[in-house]
């Protein structure tokens, strides 16, 4: 199957099981991170849209724990960086209608955390097709980065095709486990 129709599959069955949306173990997720070492955890997160995992209440409580928290902005040339979000602050909505902060005091998160389409125990992801987050993961190659993604369980594949554009995970954790 092809990563358009693996994609096609998965967002119909991840809106039909997270109409309610189905928040993240926010508290599970936070306890990991506090085990990772870093000096300073500055964490690239997203804006839940279109049924994805939500991490609202993540957010809100790696704020409450002193954590630098990023939200991405893209620009026209499928770039993509992280820029401070702080809970108060007011999101634009993009044209591809994501919310993106207004401040713009870049990040250069060593902590990310991705949305996923579909995803497979081998921790390879499917995005939306865009490639942003590839792109920026390649461009923060020479960095330490903790690359995890946040799904939810139905969102399972036995296998996603990939190529060498395709970067892994370090992670995955949905509202039942977390894949090493």
């Amino acid at each position: 199957m092809s990563k358009n129709q693996i994609r096609k599959r998965i967002l119909k069955r991840r809106k039909k099981f997270n109409s309610q949306n189905i928040p993240i173990k926010s508290q599970k997720i936070l306890n990991f991170l506090k085990n990772l070492k870093f000096k300073q955890k500055v964490i690239g997160c997203y804006y839940p849209i279109n049924f994805e995992a939500n991490i609202i209440e993540l957010i809100k409580k790696l704020q409450n724990n002193n954590y630098l928290v990023g939200l991405p902005i893209m620009s026209k040339n499928f770039d993509m960086n992280f820029y401070e979000f702080k809970k108060n602050d007011p999101l634009i909505i993009n044209k591809i209608g994501i919310p993106e902060p207004t401040k713009k005091k870049k990040l250069m998160p060593n902590i990310l955390l991705i949305p996923i389409v579909a995803f497979d125990i081998n921790l390879n992801r499917i995005g939306y097709g865009g490639g942003y987050y590839d792109r920026f993961i390649k461009k923060m190659n020479n960095k330490k980065l903790i690359k995890i993604g946040i799904a939810l369980s139905c969102q399972k594949v036995k296998q996603v095709p990939t190529n060498k554009f395709d970067k892994k995970l370090d992670y995955i954790f949905t509202e039942k486990e977390l894949l090493r």
